[in-house]
């Protein structure tokens, strides 16, 4: 696996039930809710402080989605995709990266063309059972709840970006 991740360039994620637990709450007025995990969140910017780009591929639309890319600055945000490798094929082609070069995280039946096109493929905890024979890595964390932030950790660790990107965190200082 260690092989495998240091050849990472790019993280791709799907969004329900990956970077949210897969609900979405509808209010009165027609607005949609999602929550996102901060940790995520800050997994997310230390991959792209080393180098690593992140994009998002999901099969629904949602203007919650545009928010927290821009947030996160993913400029690589594909919705509304029902075949996910089209998006997929597109990004290699903008990016140049290889299909070994992608990480790729997913949790049901729409995201395995593309889990088994990648060089690392992940799902969460809670994905559907179908999927975890396709992957490379399960995580211990369940979507929306640490699952990024986990895939996040062990490509840095596993490329040997970690001690670099977090060092400033353990500095002392004086």
């Amino acid at each position: 696996m260690h092989e495998r991740l240091g050849k990472i360039r790019l993280l791709l994620l799907d969004v329900d039930g990956v970077m949210t637990d897969g609900r979405i709450i509808f209010d009165d007025c027609g607005g949609e809710t999602k929550a996102f995990d901060v940790k995520d969140g800050h997994g997310i910017k230390l991959l792209q402080r080393a180098g690593i780009r992140v994009g998002i591929i999901t099969g629904r639309h949602s203007p919650v989605v545009d928010r927290r890319a821009q947030e996160l600055g993913i400029d690589l945000v594909y919705q509304g995709a029902k075949d996910k490798l089209a998006p997929f094929r597109e990004i290699l082609q903008k990016t140049g990266f290889k299909a070994e070069e992608v990480a790729y995280v997913g949790d049901d039946l729409p995201d395995l063309p593309v889990l088994r096109r990648v060089g690392f493929a992940a799902t969460v905890a809670d994905a559907m059972d179908e999927v975890k024979p396709h992957v490379h890595y399960v995580t211990k964390c369940s979507g929306g709840r640490g699952a990024v932030r986990e895939i996040c950790d062990l490509l840095l660790r596993e490329s040997g970006r970690w001690e670099n990107v977090t060092a400033r965190y353990f500095a002392e200082s004086h």
